[in-house]
């Protein structure tokens, strides 16, 4: 093929340009066959590549002083204490979740966990974060993406024990699904996918390869059109109990020094396990064979082989002559492993088929050698600006309080949860439903609390306040256990980035992520980009950065929960109110606005909240804890009483002036707590208020089965249960 002759229909089937194609034959000094342009597009695609992101990647804050492996592994790590490290990230599977729901957030499950074992770290628990378009019109994707989510999960025993739904119209065609896996590990074991000393061997080990997932990268990097059902080949299919023996054959690889490295087989399969593994190592190659790797189809290509992206498959580089004591560990689980190829120095990715040399290309030339793309971005039409004292007053408090715990992003999420197994594997001590789930590491009195948060509502309407947003409420989310949050995997959902206003978007995310991270001390230590979530001609999805975070506490013991405890405990607000009706469920249920500017932030203030409340909790002074979010102060208060079974009775609102009644009751003004505190720790709560200067505010008395405020709202929990668990069941 020569850069006049080759097919541009073929060009966009690899997901590659003209303009590359060409630095491909000028690096090459020759045109590529057929099988070395399918490596090059897989790997040069924007899902693998980040050609687009890369340059912007760059502004996340990566080092801290717990983090031992930052981006560009298959997962970050950072140390919890007592010799452990915990293991995370974040990943995407939204165009294969548009096509396939089941299958595609099964197998996007399914990759996030080899991700974390390829760290020789233990998976101990699963999150996820989905977006769908409204119900009941996207239930389809939603029953199968939930689905899929809970049957992997729990025929592989991985508790899932936390995550978010939400539902917008931006979403209909073009659902996210997001998938976060958490490990654990003595530091001391942590391995990385370096693919070291040539004359190792490769071994490809797990299921046999099948020519499901061909194309699934280059899939995954363009945008959805009315051929999307042709894309279905491109969805791999899963098989959780075949996982479930490769990821304890590789917990038993630790046990032995004879394995260098091991590597997922992910996005474009065997083609970036290889590179990839070879090219974190100067001057490092590898020679392969595939008429070794064990196939389930007859008459595969070498092409066909290089590109699949069947699913439970692991590489793993083994030490010269121990090939045999690890092929023993796998036939122990009753899985295939075979050597296909051995580690070279001469940096290049040499594929035979048999006799037959069928590519050759640089390691380097596979793996960075993508031209990295310079795009431009402007800002778009700014939305609609929100007079906040043009709405009519707030009628009736109760009425109002009842249709917000009855809307889709408010609703309990009870219904998605308990289809997921999250007791499995007996370390979950805070089960999902609160702010964060918390597990135990056992044999330590260390706990980790883990969560998701993102508000694509917010980032619609200001970029870079939503992403500081996200970042802030997910650290909220940790500090309400008694946490101290630790660190950040991210996952960057956006539209067409080709459209200036998209990248105009990504890039002032992207700022406001560096920004709130960086003030909160939390460092990005991987995550995942996905692009190109448009569909023919439609408007994109709202701008959708998606924060997962992990934090630590000494003793799992003092953990809190959301629900109220006690009656007769202090319920009170810590943080202050605003007129931050922008962006709020509120403003979208009661009067169909998506509209303003997103509440304010304040991350000094933020952070002296989280000091509060995580001295607070070590004390003792808290019975419980729970962050105000979407839908205000009041909704939170709900849910806290929901959660607890108390009902509390509080004395009537009267704000001060400019701040209005329902923005009091619903706005969602930032660094605010829902908290509950026995009475003879009120004075050392306000006194500890006091020193951190956070306000303090009592709303109320625990006790009884209503919420009340005097004169101005009273609703049974009864009643509020009922329109809170109606629409998910």
């Amino acid at each position: 093929m020569s850069i006049k002759s080759v097919d541009e229909r073929r060009l966009r089937e690899v997901a590659l340009t003209p303009d590359e194609y060409r630095v491909i034959v000028e690096q090459l000094k020759r045109a590529p066959n057929e099988v070395e342009l399918g490596m090059l597009g897989v790997l040069w695609s924007e899902h693998c590549s980040y050609k687009s992101s890369k340059a912007l990647l760059r502004r996340l804050p990566s080092t801290g002083p717990g983090v031992v492996q930052g981006p560009g592994e298959n997962a970050g790590a950072v140390e919890i204490g007592q010799g452990w490290s915990v293991v995370f990230k974040i990943e995407s599977h939204n165009h294969p979740s548009a096509i396939e729901p089941y299958q595609g957030a099964a197998t996007g499950v399914g990759g996030i966990i080899r991700d974390v074992i390829a760290m020789g770290a233990r998976p101990v628990a699963l999150l996820d974060s989905l977006r769908f378009g409204p119900l009941p019109e996207s239930r389809h994707h939603f029953e199968g993406v939930v689905a899929g989510v809970g049957g992997y999960g729990n025929c592989i025993g991985i508790p899932t024990v936390g995550g978010e739904v939400f539902f917008e119209d931006c979403y209909a065609s073009n659902p996210l699904v997001n998938a976060m896996c958490v490990g654990l590990v003595r530091t001391d074991h942590l391995m990385r996918a370096r693919a070291e000393g040539a004359g190792n061997s490769l071994m490809l080990v797990g299921a046999d390869t099948g020519r499901d997932g061909i194309h699934g990268a280059s899939f995954a990097s363009v945008e959805l059109d009315e051929k999307r059902s042709e894309r279905r080949p491109a969805v791999q299919v899963g098989n959780p109990f075949l996982e479930k023996c490769l990821l304890e054959a590789c917990m038993d690889l630790s046990h032995t020094d004879a394995v260098v490295a091991i590597q997922d087989l992910g996005a474009a399969g065997l083609t970036s396990a290889v590179a990839e593994c070879a090219g974190r190592v100067d001057g490092a190659g590898a020679r392969i064979d595939v008429s070794r790797v064990p196939r389930r189809e007859r008459e595969m290509t070498a092409y066909d082989v290089m590109l699949s992206e069947s699913q439970e498959r692991m590489l793993v580089v083994v030490r010269r002559g121990r090939e045999r004591e690890v092929e023993t560990i796998f036939q122990a689980w009753d899985l295939t492993s075979a050597v296909i190829g051995e580690v070279t120095d001469d940096g290049q990715l040499t594929v035979f088929d048999g006799d037959d040399q069928v590519a050759r290309v640089p390691v380097r030339l596979l793996t960075d050698g993508v031209p990295m793309r310079r795009l431009v971005g402007l800002p778009p039409e700014p939305p609609y600006g929100l007079e906040v004292d043009a709405l009519p007053p707030l009628a009736d408090v109760g009425a109002t309080l009842l249709r917000l715990l009855a809307s889709p992003n408010l609703a309990s999420r009870r219904g998605v949860f308990r289809r997921y197994d999250h007791m499995v594997g007996d370390s979950t001590v805070v089960a999902p439903g609160g702010d964060a789930a918390v597990l135990r590491v056992k044999g330590t009195r260390l706990g980790i609390a883990v969560t998701t948060d993102g508000n694509g509502r917010y980032c619609h309407l200001d970029p870079h306040l939503g992403a500081q947003l996200a970042v802030a409420e997910a650290a909220r989310n940790i500090v309400a256990t008694g946490a101290r949050p630790l660190a950040v995997t991210d996952c960057l959902n956006f539209a067409n980035p080709d459209r200036p206003e998209v990248y105009w978007e990504l890039e002032e995310a992207i700022s406001g992520l560096a920004y709130a991270c960086r003030m909160l001390e939390v460092p990005v230590v991987s995550g995942n980009v996905s692009l190109y979530n448009d569909s023919g001609g439609e408007s994109g999805i709202y701008p959708t950065p998606v924060v997962g975070m992990v934090g630590v506490m000494d003793d799992y013991g003092k953990r809190l929960g959301a629900g109220l405890r006690a009656e007769g405990d202090f319920v009170l607000m810590i943080g202050s109110s605003h007129n931050d009706l922008g962006g709020s469920e509120y403003l979208k249920v009661e009067h169909g606005h998506v509209a303003g500017r997103p509440p304010g932030l304040d991350l000094t203030r933020e952070r002296a909240v989280h000091r509060l409340i995580l001295s607070a909790a070590q004390s003792g002074y808290l019975h419980s804890a729970h962050d105000c979010a979407e839908g205000g102060m009041l909704v939170a208060l709900a849910e806290a009483c929901l959660l607890g079974g108390l009902g509390v009775r509080c004395p009537a609102m009267r704000p001060e002036p400019p701040l209005r009644l329902d923005a009091a009751f619903f706005g969602e003004s930032s660094s605010r707590f829902i908290v509950s505190v026995p009475s003879r720790a009120m004075p050392e709560m306000q006194s500890l208020a006091r020193r951190h200067n956070v306000e303090l505010s009592l709303l109320g008395l625990a006790g009884g089965d209503i919420i009340e405020f005097e004169g101005q709202m009273k609703v049974s929990l009864s009643d509020l249960r009922t329109a809170w668990e109606s629409l998910i069941t």
